[in-house]
């Protein structure tokens, strides 16, 4: 029952008009919910302690409890017993899914390697948060697109065709993959400072890619796909998967049409040689569409990759989970589209995140300082496997645990606070099994899943009054909270708002373990407890799986 909206729908029967929504006060103990009158005074031309008076004797809800009037605010308390079964008969195995979303569409673009480049800690973040945001819609019965827009074009395609041909090897690159990629890149940066026509070169080599040169788009394609055979490994590991991997040079064919458009609708305008829309009415700098040679730019193939999505796939949300470095990108582009008269641009969303780092310092993928995500999550497999020998070393399957746990712990590290925070990546912190991680969370899935092993029985009969204690009350309203907090997330955007959830129900659930027995020589209250304890660890795993980390049943 969703309390909160039937104290809403009582007092508005009550006043006879509507009102605005009902508060969880933020001191506990206080009161279930309350309304603060004082929004009241003006209308009913009445102090609001005396609107508290006469309203809380005409609440007439079977759920309530008692009703206070205190200082102007009107307080409801909740029949404690009746809330514990409310909330745990209406925790079905689906609970926290709706189908809000049936019938519309998400398109979220995330992840967006770049080819013959690392996979680095940098696109930590757009991967975690897109695969994240894509399960939580999932969950709210929306249809879910994803996309891995490629980085697959450009001069930069040139030069590694320039590095392969003066310093490469294809059986090397074939054993290697992106390692070697990676290191023919580097070089040529090294040799380009000292050789400048090297750029040149490149430059040639990117127009025959563009002008389809048997002997360049062949090269071109076999470090693609050599590129996304490493990159699947990582995916896999991830458990993500994508409907489309188009990327940049998927829209050249798609571009001119756009270009087109632009000039008939007189949007495009000729600067220095160059041609740009002018976004000045807007308080935003030009947005620039081709080069004074030509050439087409970011910009050019976002608003081509828009419309074709429009178009071809459709949809009532396209997301595009980019650091926040791309800010003013994305409100040029996105105007840019309103102006073109598309309707849909306002459903145009730019997800901006931080930047994550590694202790040791930046990267810079053309100086060599890259960080691979792959070493990263097999370095955290390696600090977890080691805990666990020194810890429960019996353990069964303690690899896969702690794969689970290691790369658990890598994905909880970009999920775990706001967005848009930068993030300074360290093992010591996101291993630890205290504290706000994501191995904290797995061990208290864990322990859930032992107490749970240990007593399997069916569980019938079930006194609710024996779980209106303190503790456990703190753990019904946080399991009642869940549905509003999937939501939420999805409404903001925020996988961060699943972590936190998570942090507090494991610290609940943990307070509560240690300071009763679970199973006891009382079978009306073990049942209870016991129910309790699956509640929570459906919950934990449901929550888990939103966030994009496994849940291992014995750690």
């Amino acid at each position: 029952m969703d309390y909160r909206q039937e104290i809403k729908a009582e007092l508005e029967k009550i006043l006879g008009f509507e009102i605005e929504q009902i508060e969880s006060p933020k001191k506990a103990g206080l009161a279930d919910f309350a309304y603060p009158c004082f929004k009241l005074s003006r209308t009913m031309k009445k102090a609001p302690n005396l609107i508290a008076d006469e309203l809380k004797d005409k609440i007439n809800l079977p759920f309530i409890e008692r009703t206070e009037s205190v200082n102007g605010y009107l307080n409801f308390f909740i029949n404690k017993q009746q809330r514990v079964k409310d909330v745990l008969e209406a925790m079905k195995e689906d609970y926290g899914s709706s189908n809000e979303g049936s019938g519309k569409r998400v398109i979220i673009d995330y992840s967006s390697i770049n080819i013959a480049k690392p996979f680095h800690i940098g696109h930590l973040s757009t991967t975690a948060i897109g695969h994240s945001l894509y399960r939580i819609y999932k969950t709210l019965g929306y249809d879910c697109y994803s996309i891995n827009y490629l980085g697959d074009y450009g001069t930069q395609f040139g030069k590694m065709i320039v590095a392969f041909k003066k310093w490469g090897d294809k059986a090397v690159i074939d054993r290697e993959g992106i390692r070697e990629m990676y290191r023919l890149y580097v070089k040529y940066h090294e040799e380009a400072e000292k050789d400048p026509g090297l750029d040149e070169q490149a430059r040639t080599w990117f127009l025959k890619i563009e002008d389809k040169d048997e002997e360049a788009l062949s090269i071109f394609e076999w470090m693609k796909q050599r590129t996304l055979k490493d990159v699947e490994r990582i995916y896999n590991d991830l458990d993500i998967t994508f409907d489309s991997y188009n990327g940049e040079s998927f829209y050249n064919d798609k571009m001119q049409p756009v270009i087109d458009e632009l000039k008939e609708k007189k949007l495009l305008t000729e600067s220095e040689g160059a041609y740009v829309v002018d976004l000045e009415p807007y308080n935003m700098p030009p947005c620039l569409i081709l080069k004074k040679d030509g050439a087409t730019l970011y910009a050019t193939r976002d608003l081509a990759s828009a419309t074709y999505r429009a178009k071809e796939i459709g949809f009532d949300k396209n997301l595009y989970v980019v650091a926040y470095q791309q800010s003013l990108h994305f409100k040029q582009v996105f105007k840019v589209l309103e102006l073109m008269g598309y309707e849909w641009s306002k459903n145009c969303v730019h997800v901006e995140f931080g930047m994550t780092s590694m202790e040791e310092g930046t990267m810079s993928t053309r100086k060599g300082k890259a960080i691979f995500l792959e070493d990263v999550m097999n370095k955290a497999v390696e600090k977890t496997l080691a805990t666990i020998n020194e810890k429960n070393p019996t353990l069964e399957n303690k690899e896969a645990v702690a794969k689970d746990v290691g790369i658990g712990a890598v994905v909880y590290s970009a999920v775990a606070q706001s967005r848009i925070n930068d993030i300074v990546f360290s093992y010591d912190k996101v291993l630890s099994f205290e504290g706000e991680t994501g191995p904290y969370i797995q061990y208290t899935h864990a322990r859930c899943c032992s107490v749970l092993k240990k007593q399997n029985s069916d569980i019938k009969d079930i006194d609710y009054s024996l779980l209106t204690g303190d503790e456990e009350m703190e753990i019904i309203k946080l399991l009642e909270n869940y549905p509003a907090v999937i939501k939420n997330a999805a409404k903001d955007y925020q996988p961060c708002y699943i972590s936190r959830f998570l942090i507090s129900l494991c610290s609940a659930f943990n307070k509560f373990y240690f300071d009763n027995r679970i199973i006891s020589d009382d079978p009306s209250l073990t049942s209870a407890r016991i129910l309790l304890t699956k509640k929570v660890r459906d919950t934990i795993r449901s929550g888990l799986y939103l966030i994009g980390l496994k849940a291992p049943e014995a750690m």
